[in-house]
């Protein structure tokens, strides 16, 4: 299969760029920062198919962030290529924020982004992520501190809490505009809803209606088609795109185009290609022990653009080595018609 990227042009129906400090973010489309997945090697991907307008990490833990090596370290490996960047902090607490934003600062971050979305157990256990939204003092505290701390663009990301209705969620956007969030970040879905549940846009909307600074939308956007329903039934100031943006790196570019008038140059390549080009990405410049678990997570999601993908994607889990896995992947590139 040839990926072939050339948008629609003038078809312009959405404001073109947000403003956030001296931060230019056009298109305003964001990469949602995902666990395992938005590192160096799958950002470098999607930066050249382009229309990308913020770039995001992981999301970084405050406590051992001061003592990451970046040039080594999975986490915070970047290329002069990446940028704008946005780095997210994960905490429970405040207390480390401090240190955490002094070492974004040596990194030479283009804004910073706290977390208060990640539905995982793992993470709730310690009052992080989306919990911290049943933990308003806290994060009250923890987005003053971060404010504190510095004058970069500061945003955060979050979900739409635990229920409906209870007027806890306009509450608490409108305590992070308060305490200085410069844009807001929301994940269209309830705490325990799974991805496999529509996303809820309308709410959006009501959180737009409360808060002056700009929404972004996030959840549930794999296609132009749903890019521009998305907008049209929230309101958002931007997209915010995850999993779509894994399975098809070009989405981006397509949504650019189409939705926002880019002049989006035209490119067209393989997906075995992108596929090579990942594995390159990673084989240069992460040590051997983080390649596999990374190449494993993006072939989770990239494998759904074949019929039998899971083929794909079985072949590469059960690989015990790179080398394997591509071996592996060559085969069923070979074997599957394009």
């Amino acid at each position: 299969m040839n990926v072939s990227i050339k948008a629609e042009m003038n078809v312009q129906t959405q404001p073109q760029a947000i403003q956030v400090r001296n931060l230019v973010i056009n298109p305003p489309l964001l990469l949602a920062p995902m666990a395992g997945l938005t590192h160096s090697a799958l950002r470098r991907i999607m930066i050249g198919f382009g229309g990308v307008g913020l770039l995001s990490t992981e999301m970084l833990s405050v406590k051992s962030l001061p003592t990451e090596n970046p040039r080594v370290s999975p986490y915070l490996i970047r290329t002069e290529r990446e940028s704008p960047l946005s780095y997210q902090l994960l905490t429970s607490t405040y207390t480390q924020i401090g240190r955490a934003i002094d070492a974004l600062h040596a990194l030479k971050a283009d804004a910073v982004d706290l977390n208060m979305g990640c539905p995982s157990t793992a993470v709730g256990k310690f009052g992080a992520g989306v919990v911290l939204m049943d933990r308003p003092d806290e994060a009250r505290r923890i987005v003053a501190e971060a404010r504190k701390r510095t004058a970069l663009p500061l945003s955060a990301k979050i979900r739409l809490g635990s229920d409906a209705g209870s007027g806890k969620l306009k509450t608490f956007c409108s305590m992070l505009e308060g305490e200085g969030v410069d844009m807001l970040a929301v994940h269209a879905r309830f705490r325990h809803e799974p991805f496999a549940r529509n996303p809820r846009w309308a709410h959006i909307a009501e959180i737009k209606e409360c808060i002056k600074i700009p929404v972004i939308a996030n959840g549930g956007v794999f296609s132009v088609e749903d890019a521009e329903e998305c907008l049209r039934v929230s309101g958002a100031d931007g997209l915010m795109l995850g999993r779509g943006a894994v399975i098809r790196p070009w989405l981006f570019s397509e949504i650019a185009g189409t939705v926002y008038g880019v002049d989006v140059p035209k490119r067209v390549v393989s997906l075995p290609d992108i596929y090579t080009a990942f594995i390159e990405a990673l084989n240069a410049d992460y040590r051997p022990i983080y390649r596999l678990g990374r190449l494993k997570a993006f072939t989770h999601y990239f494998a759904r653009n074949y019929q039998f993908g899971h083929s794909l994607a079985s072949r590469v889990q059960s690989s015990s080595s790179m080398d394997e896995a591509r071996e592996r992947a060559g085969t069923f590139f070979a074997n599957t018609k394009e």
